[in-house]
């Protein structure tokens, strides 16, 4: 045999090995912690899910039964009724890469121009209750306006407007609250959220539980069923590439901001029938529970992933914690302790699912 041919088959065996030696590379399976990296990152609402049902049990166990009380169930979901309803404001937002830190204070602020109208001024509900809502759109509206108008970052826009409502709260409510038998004369309607309705055995079901699943249900399809819902999710991954592809961002941007605002004064209608007033103090630790319900149900601060579902199920955590932990007499503290453990665990997660796309 020549130099030539014997090189030739040389070269072929060196081939063929290679060649066998990429193709068993490519066959390899994935390790068992990729696959769950890939689980995780195409179901994202798992992970609020196995945490809530852990808690449950542990809760369940600690408590000697009495977690699984009707009663306790039933004061768990109204506890949780009005973070959701923030929640679900909060989570239109940081998909969008962004955050609302007035929520909680459009949702208070809303409370008081209802009540101030139908109280103080006999304004008919039917002409006080829309406005409420209308100044939660407005206030919305006007975040998503400077967000986009001044290039600035919504952190800092939404803590100016935040300092700004919280003031007007003072100023319109003159620091005073209206109370329950003010409101069960001028304007009964108001209080109607808070209503609720018998189940047997001690159970109940709010008004305005209902009112934050009907809620939910809805934002849920905008977000996975419409063109809208398709253009947040794609301004969160990418803003740019969004824009590119013909979408309108900031139409879309003050849209989401607007409709946030919206079901601010919704969650202020709420607010007031759970409190039975309207108070200018109302529920100070919304707006942290809320985004707390938003980061561990799952959604990415960083935009373009999360669900309405999961932030639910966030909502469900942050109450069952409370239950849980205030039924084995542990001091409130190691509430905001744990709490403050899941958030930064929920963004490491986060982050390491997000590897499987970089």
């Amino acid at each position: 045999m020549s130099d030539d041919a014997t090189g030739s088959a040389t070269a072929e065996r060196g081939l063929d090995q290679a060649t066998h030696g990429v193709a068993s590379f490519e066959d390899e399976a994935p390790s068992l912690l990729r696959r769950v990296q890939h689980f995780f990152h195409q179901n994202p609402t798992a992970i609020p899910a196995i945490i809530l049902l852990i808690a449950v049990v542990v809760f369940a166990f600690v408590s000697g039964g009495r977690f699984f009380g009707t009663l306790n169930l039933s004061l768990i979901l109204a506890q949780v009724t009005l973070i959701a309803l923030l929640g679900t404001a909060q989570t239109l937002v940081i998909i969008t890469a962004g955050i609302d830190l007035s929520v909680g204070a459009i949702m208070v602020l809303s409370s008081i121009i209802m009540g101030k109208l139908a109280v103080d001024y006999q304004v008919p509900v039917a002409i006080a209750f829309p406005i409420g809502l209308l100044t939660g759109l407005v206030c919305g509206l006007i975040n998503g306006i400077l967000v986009t108008a001044l290039k600035l970052p919504p952190f800092i826009v939404t803590l100016g407007t935040w300092s700004i409502y919280g003031a007007l709260i003072t100023l319109v409510s003159n620091a005073a609250t209206i109370r329950s038998q003010a409101l069960d004369q001028f304007a009964p309607f108001l209080k109607s959220m808070g209503a609720r309705i018998p189940l047997g055995g001690g159970a109940f079901l709010m008004l305005g539980s209902i009112l934050m699943i009907l809620v939910a249900v809805v934002i849920w399809y905008m977000l996975s069923r419409t063109a809208f819902g398709r253009h947040v999710y794609a301004i969160g991954d990418d803003p740019q590439a969004a824009r590119l592809s013909g979408i309108q961002v900031n139409r879309t941007l003050v849209g989401v901001y607007a409709l946030a605002g919206l079901l601010c004064g919704i969650a202020g209608w709420v607010l007031i029938g759970r409190v039975g007033a309207v108070s200018p103090l109302g529920n100070q630790t919304a707006n942290l529970d809320a985004i707390t319900a938003v980061v561990i149900g799952g959604t990415s601060l960083f935009g373009g992933r999360g669900s309405i579902v999961g932030t639910l199920f966030g909502a469900l955590i942050v109450g069952v914690f409370d239950s849980g932990l205030s039924l084995t007499g542990v001091d409130p503290l190691w509430r905001q302790l744990t709490v403050g453990a899941l958030i930064i665990i929920a963004v490491a997660i986060d982050q390491w699912i997000r590897r499987i796309s970089a």
